[in-house]
């Protein structure tokens, strides 16, 4: 197939109206896990015909953009994370045709396209990789990775003591093409996904020629898979206890800098704006924000904010000190409460710890998922109130839970693998959607299709199809659907400023612009708040005009049209 990119003239495509517009600054992004969002062909695995087939529900969701998990040529040790061409779509999901065909379609919806890019690493299966196993110790090819002699009398020992996110050592030894043992190479992931060499210039040319290819196509944005990691301190030295977290201290920053550096040149030589966005493992608002100067990132992804528990001190510290280090870059800040890597956080808020750790991705940690569900709902309220951008995970607005009964022998997580079942991994969020109907797969997979998800459904998700909850006034569907309309109706919401007001002990409240007001009650009890004004929005599902007593019930929020 050509590498032109496809035209079509024949339809408008209204997001690209406002060449002017930093549009990541307020849109509301919604993450596509394509295995798990729809089946169109019946293999029991998601696709783009089953993503295009629900474009119409996505864009009536009311959300601006769609980030979508890898759909590159990869044969999935990490779904998808690891690459084998960055410039070809999966057979398992389409054809490079279907997907120029789906951005179009999502574009005269007005909905704009983010794909994931992984430069860290690619699959052990990229042409690249291969042609380095073959040719040898020495050989150019091999420059284009980490290869490395052995430490020990026969370099039996990894060349240094990191070890691999998910477990195990970040080392894995070659044969040599006559059979002897061979050379180790880095894989800070997992052993199928061998980490890129940024000091080469062929590296860093072709991934600058990759951001081109799909932005040709019509891509609004990527959004940078393990933004930090690309650039590895040449000496690699061992790993001092005493240093911060892992892989940080390995990283060369500056050389960080200059990738991302050429990379916004590159979104920035067209004439409507591409976005880059940032996946940083930073756990302090100030070290992210340094990934945002104003020739590089535009916005990167909140963990700190995603990691924080139900709480209201901890929430009010990390959303001030988020704004406080974003300011100074002039970058906006980002919300997100779930993705395709951790505990969906309607269980998350039903557990006694609900801050994100281990503990969510651990067996049998004790769950109340009607409490859960209560947070989860006011926490949408209060995520989308924020000033900034935010992100929703695929299924958080039906209300989706962690799935965690996975059979131990249908877990496909390598975290899982890897650490022989002592971390239960990320199947649980992963989960395919379910759509319709009373019983497994939901709709996911089309009438008459004979192969099973690929991971199992809950019966009991029944009551939380698209399906039972369209329309139905207090569903968690409809609450996001209004919650949507009326964030975009608001000029207020979005990005901008936040004034704290005054409030009870084991609450939030906030005011954006001159008269919207949020209010959130992170307590078990019902709340008495000072703020007079007309109710827009309940977490209880109360809507437009409904009077306000002043009363905010236990775990839930509101959103008040008042004045000063």
């Amino acid at each position: 197939m050509s590498d032109a990119p496809r035209s079509d003239d024949e339809h408008a495509d209204p997001v690209h109206t406002d060449a002017a517009t930093a549009w990541w600054r307020n849109a509301v992004i919604y993450q596509v896990y394509v295995r798990s969002f729809a089946d169109g062909n019946g293999d029991g695995v998601g696709d783009l015909a089953g993503v295009r087939a629900k474009l119409p529900y996505l864009a009536d969701l009311g959300v601006d953009a769609l980030w979508f998990n890898p759909w590159y040529a990869s044969p999935l040790a990490d779904a998808g994370y690891d690459v084998a061409d960055y410039r070809a779509i999966d057979p398992r999901f389409g054809t490079l045709a279907e997907a120029e065909a789906l951005i179009g379609e999502a574009h005269r919806l007005g909905l704009r396209i983010i794909v994931d890019i992984v430069p860290n690493h690619s699959s052990d299966q990229h042409e690249w990789f291969l042609e380095a196993l073959a040719a040898g110790p020495g050989a150019e090819a091999r420059e284009l990775f980490w290869f490395r002699p052995g430490r020990g009398e026969n370099g039996e020992l990894p060349p240094n003591n990191w070890k691999s996110v998910f477990g195990g050592d970040a080392w894995t030894r070659t044969d040599n093409p006559d059979g002897t043992p061979g050379e180790w190479y880095l894989h800070l992931f997992a052993s199928e996904q061998p980490d890129l060499n940024w000091e080469n210039p062929k590296v860093r040319e072709d991934f600058e020629d990759v951001l081109r290819f799909w932005f040709d196509r019509g891509v609004d944005g990527v959004r940078i898979d393990s933004a930090t990691m690309p650039a590895k301190d040449a000496g690699l030295p061992d790993f001092d206890e005493a240093a911060p977290p892992f892989p940080h201290p390995f990283v060369d920053r500056d050389e960080v800098h200059d990738i991302y550096r050429a990379w916004r040149a590159v979104a920035d030589s067209y004439p409507d704006p591409r976005a880059l966005i940032g996946e940083v493992w930073l756990d302090q608002p100030e070290r992210l924000a340094a990934y945002l100067r104003p020739d590089e990132m535009h916005t990167a992804f909140n963990f700190d904010y995603l990691n924080c528990a139900w709480d209201a001190d901890d929430l009010r510290r990390v959303i001030t000190a988020t704004l406080a280090a974003h300011a100074p870059v002039d970058a906006p800040a980002t919300w997100v409460l779930s993705n395709h890597d951790v505990t969906r956080h309607v269980s998350r808020y039903g557990r006694e710890d609900s801050s994100f750790g281990n503990n969510g991705r651990q067996y049998h940690v004790a769950t109340d998922l009607d409490l859960g569900t209560q947070r989860a709902r006011a926490a949408t309220l209060l995520s989308l109130a924020l000033p900034g951008s935010a992100y929703l995970y695929q299924g958080e607005e039906l209300g989706l839970w962690e799935v965690d009964d996975i059979p131990d022998a249908l877990r496909d997580d390598p975290y899982f693998h890897r650490t022989d079942g002592e971390v239960l991994g990320r199947d649980g969020c992963r989960v395919p959607l379910p759509w319709s109907g009373s019983e497994a797969p939901f709709g996911f997979s089309p009438d008459g299709a004979t192969a099973a998800p690929w991971l199992p459904q809950p019966a009991a998700w029944a009551a939380l199809t698209a399906e039972a909850e369209d329309g139905v006034a207090g569903s968690t569907l409809e609450l996001y659907r209004t919650a949507l309309r009326i964030r975009r109706a608001q000029p207020a919401l979005g990005d901008g400023t936040l004034e704290w007001l005054d409030s009870p002990a084991g609450t939030l409240v906030f005011r954006r612009g001159e008269d919207l007001v949020c209010a959130v009650n992170l307590t078990g009890q019902s709340v008495s708040i000072a703020v007079p004004g007309e109710l827009l929005l309940s977490s209880g599902g109360e809507v437009d005009g409904a009077g306000w007593s002043g009363e905010l019930t236990a775990e839930s929020a509101v959103w008040l049209r008042t004045s000063r």
